[in-house]
């Protein structure tokens, strides 16, 4: 039997026997070099970290271009690390599961040390910013993480009592990550590049945007030195590079799990946190990956391109970034869940059999090719191509629809509202020509119903919103006659939620026109579909 231990690790032979493949490294000297002087640390401890993230890291080490491992903290759900990391000692394992059925299990064994953000953690993250060595930080944390204010415009209650407290015992995430940028600006202002890899349009310059309100907002209580807002905005000293990031990471599956026993590997069930975060100790994603980063660091970085990481500048990010958020991936993705929702499929590879679901997000990808930029680095249709014919089906991702419709009123504005607005403001471009795209606006309203296209009621999946947006829709019953009216107007007309004003867009009437019909029966949500010209 294997066991995730180090000392299991050691008989070699075993391991490799059963088909994993193990790092090159002596990991006790790497995890001592490591926690002695850090170059990497990394925040946010789910699974995009461990399927890829890690990945890099560990590759810098086996290929010999760098001798530290990375350092990952959790800011949001501390059990991940009390369970999926501190029991292994920080071991894990990543499967990348091929298109053609296989497997690839590869021991992950370059993560020095785990922490939470709690008092504890944080005590021990200050040291670590202390470090003259440390080079960059990088952040997995979801869109949730860069957003100040609610819907209404208010700020987030942890945010203005963080502005009037300081530095000194930060609640917020962010709040405490400016702490942290304080007390290396209190420790010889040493270099640093602060790297967001989440899908957020403009996602450096979002992180920037976020720490400087912080610096202001405390410089301006008397909180902090007057030189901390020029140490933030110095880009010799901070820099903020954007970045593109794209790697389908579901939770861990059971059938995984079972061909990891099957290798005689000793791991428990899955495991769920409080918060219902779904971890494990080995992570499964797909085989292809692309992480796009503006190569500004004022510390220095190890030799990320050499990994596959594509190194280049922000106007070429950029193109990157908004192909894949706004056109090329992640409005297939969220207009698939939608509607995979409502007509009662789970399971992301099984919507792909669908051909209704793959003709309208084919057509919604077409929809978005107009206004998209080629950045050079990647074609836009052949990576459209990839998600749909290739990585969307594949059988092996045990990803859910659930997991993907989770959160998506944080989604919207730039999913779709992105390709919205540049319709609007184009000269060429007629934004009532577009139909797709305010079908899957029309489905997400359909989907508050809570009702699905058989009409039976369905858990609808977490989203900050929800307790907002839910009220609006959750009267309404398929096939029963109702004023739809000021449920649509109150929603479609937030532009915080969309981006824009949908009704000063133009595109509302044909969203509500598409709701009432989804919602003129049972079974009225696949004809709609079918439909779809």
């Amino acid at each position: 039997m294997l066991h995730l231990t180090d000392k299991s690790l050691e008989d070699k032979n075993a391991w490799e026997t059963a088909g994993f493949i193990l790092p090159k490294f002596d990991r006790s000297d790497v995890m001592e070099r490591t926690l002695n002087n850090p170059t990497w640390l990394h925040f946010g401890a789910g699974n995009i970290f461990r399927a890829y993230i890690a990945e890099i890291a560990q590759q810098l080490i086996d290929d010999g271009l760098t001798d530290t491992g990375i350092i990952v903290a959790e800011g949001y759900d501390g059990e991940i690390v009390d369970m999926a990391y501190k029991p292994y000692n920080n071991l894990g394992i990543s499967v990348t599961l091929k298109s053609d059925g296989s497997y690839i299990s590869k021991v992950i064994a370059c993560v020095a040390e785990s922490t939470k953000m709690d008092c504890n953690g944080f005590l021990r993250l200050k040291e670590i910013f202390e470090k003259e060595s440390l080079q960059m930080i990088s952040f997995t944390i979801t869109e949730k993480g860069y957003s100040m204010k609610s819907t209404d415009g208010q700020l987030h209650s942890n945010f203005a009592s963080d502005f009037a407290t300081g530095p000194g015992d930060p609640v917020s995430f962010m709040g405490k990550i400016t702490a942290l940028c304080y007390h290396r600006y209190k420790n010889g202002a040493k270099p640093l590049t602060l790297v967001s890899m989440d899908n957020v349009s403009n996602n450096g310059k979002c992180l920037h945007e976020v720490i400087l309100t912080f610096a202001k907002a405390w410089v301006a209580c008397g909180h902090a030195d007057d030189g901390f807002v020029d140490y933030i905005n110095d880009p010799l000293k901070l820099s903020f590079p954007w970045t593109m990031i794209d790697k389908i990471t579901p939770g861990p599956g059971a059938g995984v799990a079972g061909e990891l026993r099957k290798k005689g590997l000793d791991i428990p069930d899955g495991m769920l946190t409080t918060k219902n975060t779904d971890i494990a100790p080995f992570v499964n994603a797909e085989e292809t990956g692309y992480l796009v980063i503006e190569d500004t660091f004022p510390n220095g970085r190890p030799p990320l391109e050499k990994t596959g990481v594509i190194m280049t500048g922000r106007e070429t990010v950029n193109k990157a970034e908004k192909m894949k958020v706004c056109t090329c991936l992640n409005p297939l993705h969220t207009a698939l869940s939608i509607f995979a929702s409502l007509l009662g499929i789970n399971k992301v590879s099984d919507a792909m059999q669908d051909d209704d679901i793959v003709k309208f997000i084919r057509r919604i990808a077409d929809e978005g090719m107009p206004v998209v930029i080629d950045p050079g680095i990647l074609s836009p249709k052949d990576f459209a191509d990839t998600v749909i014919n290739i990585r969307l089906p594949n059988p092996s991702i045990p990803d859910t629809v659930f997991r993907i419709v989770t959160d998506t009123s944080q989604k919207l504005s730039v999913r779709f509202g992105e390709t919205i607005k540049a319709y609007t403001s184009s000269n060429k471009l007629d934004v009532n020509s577009l139909d797709a795209i305010p079908l899957a606006l029309a489905g997400w309203c359909r989907y508050l119903v809570g009702i699905d296209d058989a009409g039976n009621t369905f858990q609808l999946a977490p989203d900050p919103l929800l307790a907002e947006l839910r009220p609006l829709f959750s009267d309404f019953l398929p096939g029963k006659d109702a004023n739809y009216s000021a449920a649509l107007r109150s929603l479609l007309s937030n532009s915080a939620i969309f981006g824009i004003d949908l009704y000063e867009a133009g595109i509302a009437p044909k969203i509500e026109e598409y709701f009432k019909e989804m919602m003129s029966s049972r079974g009225a949500v696949r004809v709609i579909l079918h439909n779809l010209s």
